[in-house]
């Protein structure tokens, strides 16, 4: 979806360490490719040689302090290879990238955020297959699950790249210890913890939908979540790609389920007011009460680690971290709520594919995740080199091989439902109107 107030990843500046071992190992950039050719550390980039001093233009949302990571993360791979990436982020990347598409001015390769914006490009013939190589690459490293985001009509197009875990509740280890509170594994524990934290005389939940033009997002990821917790991923599946309607019922069971908690004033809304302040709290805002023991958890993604005050530490025992949103059925798997971005290309030109080779595999995605703050499903990724806790778990949950993924749903669906009555319809709901007029609204407006 075209909206740029809704993180898909925390953005922080590397430590002065993990940079410094960065620049030590890459070199400046400056570097020419003939004196490092041969070197110990340009032996993993043998296989992308004989591109020296072509150039491979990528264009991406990704901008300031994560953009400069960014462009060190390949910098060992520019020096030995002679290929010259030249990146361009942008704020306007997912308005810009189709109209530069559409009249013949592509990048070679984008990192799109949204699999229907692939589908898209897919569609109108504008995408390049992928390349031998880097389809091997893709189908060793990365899960099944993510692979299919990639897919259009069984051709592999998008190569997975970054990614975030949705199903996480934020809490304050500090807290719960103080008060003796076990973090729950199983929704009946969740809802049992729940009651007794309101019969205290704190609410136990905090929320915030208020996002600017993108007002209600958050809503939509509460509704995924439960949704993969009451219904098997085929009816997930069938949900995103309207195989069923928008107010089937067993979507107004998952809405109504979730409702349980946002629209339970007895739970709602720690630090803020009641269930009707949901909507007027900012995204932002909605967890920082964990912190100062006004609410005792807040349902969001991994990338909300840098919402949190400054000196707040994010870690098992500290001030705030997360821990995984239960299931609700054991039979229906370990539901994963997640998104990413997918690396497509426009040209197939060798250099081309030789980066988009590379974004694949091992040495890039352990590149990455040394200067910090970033994860990916990549099997590639050595844990080791992820330094933060939050991170860690991310890692660990995309990992698990028990793990059911499933990608953010309101990316899947049109635009207009997706990233727009969707929302809406949320803040609706959540001010009071019922569940089935609100899903019955989104229905109608699914373009015919």
């Amino acid at each position: 979806m075209a909206v740029f107030t809704r993180p898909r990843h925390a953005f922080v500046i590397a430590g002065v360490l993990g940079l410094a071992l960065s620049a030590t190992a890459c070199g400046t950039g400056d570097d020419k490719k003939s004196d490092k050719a041969g070197s110990a550390e340009c032996a993993p980039y043998e296989k992308y040689q004989g591109n020296d001093g072509k150039k491979v233009s990528i264009y991406a949302s990704i901008r300031d302090a994560e953009a400069d990571l960014l462009e060190r993360s390949w910098a060992q791979f520019t020096d030995c290879t002679g290929i010259e990436i030249n990146y361009e982020g942008s704020g306007e990347f997912e308005a810009q990238l189709p109209v530069r598409v559409d009249g013949g001015n592509a990048p070679d390769i984008a990192f799109v955020p949204q699999p229907g914006l692939v589908k898209r490009f897919a569609d109108a013939g504008k995408l390049k297959s992928l390349g031998a190589d880097t389809k091997a690459m893709a189908e060793q490293n990365m899960p099944a699950d993510w692979l299919k985001y990639g897919t259009v009509n069984g051709t592999l197009y998008g190569v997975p790249l970054g990614a975030n875990v949705k199903s996480f509740v934020w809490y304050s280890p500090k807290t719960f210890k103080e008060k003796g509170w076990e973090v729950p594994t199983t929704w009946e524990q969740l809802i049992t913890l729940s009651d007794k934290i309101a019969d205290s005389g704190m609410k136990p939940w905090c929320a915030g939908v208020e996002s600017g033009d993108a007002t209600g997002w958050p809503a939509t990821d509460w509704i995924e979540d439960v949704l993969l917790r009451t219904q098997t991923p085929d009816v997930y599946d069938q949900w995103t790609t309207h195989a069923i309607p928008f107010n089937d019922p067993r979507i107004i069971d998952a809405v109504d389920r979730a409702g349980t908690i946002l629209k339970n004033d007895k739970y709602m809304n720690g630090g803020f007011g009641g269930v009707k302040s949901i909507t007027t709290t900012s995204f932002q805002e909605a967890g920082v009460p964990v912190t100062n023991g006004k609410c005792a958890m807040h349902r969001q993604a991994s990338f909300y680690a840098n919402q949190f005050p400054e000196g707040t530490k994010v870690a098992e025992d500290g001030d705030a971290f997360a821990f995984y949103f239960p299931a609700i059925d054991p039979a229906k798997g370990k539901p994963v709520l997640g998104a990413g971005e997918f690396v497509v290309a426009y040209a197939d030109r060798p250099e081309v594919q030789a980066v988009q080779t590379y974004l694949a595999s091992g040495e890039y995605v352990n590149s990455r995740a040394k200067l910090g703050n970033w994860v990916t499903a990549n099997n590639k990724l050595d844990i080791a080199n992820v330094a933060s806790p939050v991170d860690k778990l991310s890692v660990q949950i995309l990992q698990d091989k028990s793990g059911v993924f499933r990608f953010d749903g309101s990316d899947l669906m049109p635009a207009a439902v997706g990233a727009g009555t969707f929302w809406k319809g949320m803040v609706d709901w959540l001010n009071g109107k019922a569940t089935a007029p609100v899903l019955q609204g989104i229905e109608s407006s699914w373009p015919k």
